[in-house]
This record gives structure tokens, sequence and C-alpha cells, in this order.
């Protein structure tokens, strides 16, 4: 089963004539369906693409809808709209679904693709990298002072607070802070960091 593009809709059938087929399709009358199918298949279609713009596609989701109706007449209410309505309805919402799932598709790629050309992560030349800081860190902190390296090592490696630094090494607030300030900067021009 194909929908046919036709530029030619065929007018909508008089009221209660596709409720009428719609109640036949439900008990599975082959006849009533192919009389339904060539009365909505230009709508739907012509609506399908509205919304789904690409040809190809918009005849696989016209298709879809009138495979849908076949399936589900029976849940087709007359109480709360004609026949057309019902169906276009459902193709509203085929149409819409295919035109998102696109989208989510397209954006997956899209991902992918940055993902992909992002370069790949050198572990070896990273690990070498951190080893050489620390060794660079070690050397500076060894030309620093010994009242200077405990300061630091306290406050920076073990994570003491001040206070805790001072009372570890019997010395008034005011003497670590001095001691830590010295010792960064002296760490500082050792490491090369620019202020």
């Amino acid at each position: 089963m194909r929908v046919a593009a036709r530029d030619d809709e065929s007018p909508a059938p008089r009221s209660g004539v596709l409720e009428a087929l719609l109640g036949r399709v439900a008990r599975g009358d082959q006849q009533a369906f192919e009389t339904l199918y060539t009365a909505v298949a230009g709508s739907v279609l012509g609506l399908v693409r509205r919304v789904v713009r690409d040809p190809s596609q918009s005849e696989e989701v016209a298709q879809e809808v009138l495979i849908e109706v076949w399936r589900s007449a029976a849940r087709f209410d007359g109480r709360q709209g004609s026949a057309l309505s019902w169906i276009m309805t459902l193709a509203h919402h085929r149409a819409v679904d295919r035109v998102r799932s696109a989208q989510a598709s397209a954006d997956r790629d899209h991902k992918a693709g940055l993902r992909d050309r992002t370069r790949a992560f050198d572990e070896v030349s990273e690990q070498v990298e951190r080893r050489l800081e620390r060794e660079q860190v070690r050397r500076c902190l060894s030309q620093l002072t010994e009242l200077q390296h405990e300061a630091v090592n306290l406050a920076y490696y073990r994570g003491y607070t001040y206070q805790q630094t001072a009372e570890v090494l019997g010395a008034p607030l005011g003497t670590v802070k001095t001691r830590l300030r010295d010792g960064l900067i002296r760490l500082r021009d050792c490491l090369g960091v620019t202020a």
C-alpha cells in the first residue's frame, strides 16, 4: 500500500460517510478501507508534507498513518469529533513524531561528530608532565628554609588551618603567616609563576 502524491486533493465526503466507513473498517471490511483510503489519502499526505517537508519521508509517514487507521479504527469515537478530524490528528501526531525523531537523530550524530573530532587524550604525555611538575615543586620546596617548609607542608599539604599550624609549630600565629607568605613567594619565584 503506497500513498501516491496527488495535487488534486479530493473534496471531503459528506458528513457521516467517513464515520460509517470507519465503523466498517473496525469490523475488518477491506472494501470499506479501500474507499476510506481513497477519500482521505490525499489530505493525509498533504498535511504530513507540510510538517515533515521531505517528500519520501512524507509518503512513508502517510502510509504509516493509514495503516494505523486500519489497525485502530475501533478506537474512533464519533462523540469526540469527526472521522476526518480523528484521521488528521493521527497524521499530525505521526508527522510531528517523525520530525522530532529526525531532529534527535541529527543532534546525536552532531554530538558524536564533535566527540570524534576532539583530539585523543595522550595519557602518557599527561603522566610525564604531572611527574615533571611534582619534581619541580619538590625541588622548589627543598629551597625553602626549614621553618617555611614546615609551615607550607602543614598548611597546604596536610590541610591544617593557620591556627593549627601555629600550635603544631609552637609559634605565634603572626609568625606562621609570615613564614607561609615568604615561603609561597619563594615557591612562586622558583616555579616561574607570574603574579
